[in-house]
């Protein structure tokens, strides 16, 4: 018994550490400039199969990558929306978009990369409906869409759908930026993942309050 618990830690080790160092590769080279050999080296593996081994295929990996992250991240999210209650605010339902991913991420400590990571399998046609997929299977974001859209219900349905994905990008690369930056040492326009996300919640505000313009 006793030997199987320390085979099973072992495991679990080693899959954490795989995990971690892929995420961090991924983040800082992209997805697909990273080999399993290149992981499994830089996590100190003799084994160069060892990546596929643990999780799979390189989606596989991406997928565990995400959900990692994203079950925890809800956690957050789940705080943030029991303080939004019911509220009639657009603002207070942006906040609840933006704010738990800057607040998670500043819990992460530095350097983090979940940020770069997310951004680099946004802009690969192949996998990023996996992160979509990941991030949307949890009902509170469907919770928080649907009250933002309750906010602006003269919108049309092609103009949310627009909109959401343009406050998807804009989450995804502020945070990145901010992400690199501290993980570089450079300067960055605002002092903290807090006031970061203020910025964020301010401009997707102007996002789904803009005009719509005919484009025939």
């Amino acid at each position: 018994m006793a030997g199987r618990s320390v085979r099973a830690e072992q495991v679990r080790a080693t899959r954490e550490l795989i995990r971690t160092t892929a995420e961090r590769l991924f983040a800082e080279r992209g997805i697909y400039a990273v080999s399993n050999r290149r992981i499994s080296e830089a996590a100190g593996q003799g084994n160069t199969a060892v990546v596929g081994y643990h999780f799979g295929t390189k989606a596989d990996l991406v997928r565990a990558i995400a959900r990692h992250h994203t079950e925890r991240l809800e956690h957050v999210v789940i705080r943030q929306l029991a303080a939004t209650g019911d509220s009639a605010e657009l603002r207070d339902w942006v906040a609840c978009l933006v704010r738990p991913t800057a607040r998670y991420l500043a819990e992460l400590g530095s350097p983090t990369w979940f940020a770069r990571f997310c951004a680099q399998v946004m802009a690969d046609p192949a996998l990023h409906e996996i992160l979509v997929a990941e991030t949307l299977s949890a009902p509170v974001w469907r919770q928080i869409l649907d009250g933002l859209h309750r906010c602006l219900p003269e919108l049309p349905a092609e103009v949310r759908a627009e909109r959401t994905t343009m406050t998807r990008q804009v989450i995804i690369q502020m945070c990145a930026e901010r992400e690199r930056a501290l993980a570089l040492g450079t300067a960055t326009p605002r002092p903290s993942w807090s006031a970061a996300a203020t910025g964020m919640v301010d401009a997707i505000v102007g996002v789904w309050t803009a005009p719509v313009t005919d484009g025939s």
